[in-house]
């Protein structure tokens, strides 16, 4: 079975009957449904004995325009909760229509059996895969003292500097978070004091992704702590789906490891696009996306409509 996405529902789109005793004779089935610019879903019936006998492919290729992968990547989950997490016992991404031929699922095969050494790309998407399926299951990973969910480990330091936000001379204090792979660890990539909210933009890396939480000097007594996510359009596709999926333990990790409150959560395609003013009313510092610049979040992203910005 095929499915996608249109209109913001997930929609099946075709489906393939098996015409053979083995269901890797009929992969070549699909060829004629696939598209080298267009993201799909297929489900496949592997075992018609065992009741988690199906596999999940996330068909993702690399000439997709960017804003397809990422709603197809953070949809996923989706889909399979809807279905059943029970029911399938492989979840496969694939980037190329020659993975979904037979031979393609003959390397596939091969390469699980034999436990061969990732690429960096393979690497990368295994780890989100295996992430996802930990946060869904709740079987494997580490889990919190406090929430029971599964997290992201800390790098040394992390807790330190997000716990340092909390103190009375720590405001306008920028720290930066990224994720490292392959050993999915929250890392802290730098810790500035005296950050103007003018210069907040310009002092998170336009490179990378990054997890930021600021302490704005401008808020009122009680300090204003802000979680911003920042995925530059140059972002590897790999970190946009580890970063997406991230996201929410991070500010977990944040708020119950550090004791910091969040006050705001804000998101944004390149950093240049935040704009971190004050407006009137106390003094509170107003916190803002450039309109059109947020990326989509882990969650069913709605698309625009024709014609708007």
């Amino acid at each position: 079975m095929l499915a996608g996405i249109e209109n913001e529902r997930l929609i099946p789109l075709d489906t393939l009957p098996l015409r053979n005793e083995r269901f890797q004779d009929d992969l070549h089935q699909l060829q004629s449904h696939l598209s080298p610019q267009q993201a799909a879903y297929i489900l496949l019936k592997t075992n018609p004995d065992a009741p988690n006998g199906y596999a999940a492919i996330t068909f993702v290729p690399n000439h997709a325009p960017v804003r397809q992968k990422m709603l197809f990547a953070s949809t996923r989950l989706t889909l399979l909760r809807e279905l059943g997490l029970e029911r399938f016992s492989q979840q496969i991404f694939a980037t190329e229509m020659e993975e979904l031929t037979a031979e393609g699922w003959r390397r596939h095969e091969a390469h699980v059996g034999l436990d061969a050494p990732l690429t960096e790309e393979e690497s990368g998407l295994k780890d989100v895969r295996d992430a996802e399926a930990s946060e869904s299951q709740g079987t494997t990973g580490r889990r919190g003292h406090v929430s029971g969910k599964v997290d992201v480990s800390t790098g040394e330091g992390v807790v330190e500097a997000l716990a340092s936000l909390r103190e009375e001379g720590c405001r306008g204090t920028l720290v930066q978070l990224k994720f490292v792979l392959p050993d999915e660890t929250l890392r802290l990539d730098s810790s500035t004091d005296g950050v103007q909210p003018s210069d907040v933009g310009t002092t998170i890396s336009a490179t990378e992704p990054r997890y930021s939480f600021y302490s704005h000097p401008d808020a009122p007594s009680e300090s204003e702590i802000l979680f911003i996510y920042t995925c530059p359009s140059s972002s590897k596709i790999k970190e946009r789906m580890v970063y997406s999926t991230g996201k929410s333990w991070t500010r977990t990790v944040a708020e119950r490891d550090a004791g910091i409150i969040v006050s705001k959560s804000l998101e944004a395609t390149e950093p240049s696009e935040l704009t971190l003013g004050v407006a009137g009313g106390g003094g509170r510092g107003e916190t803002e996306v450039e309109q059109g610049s947020r990326p989509p979040s882990s969650g069913f992203a709605r698309p625009k409509r024709p014609g708007r910005r």
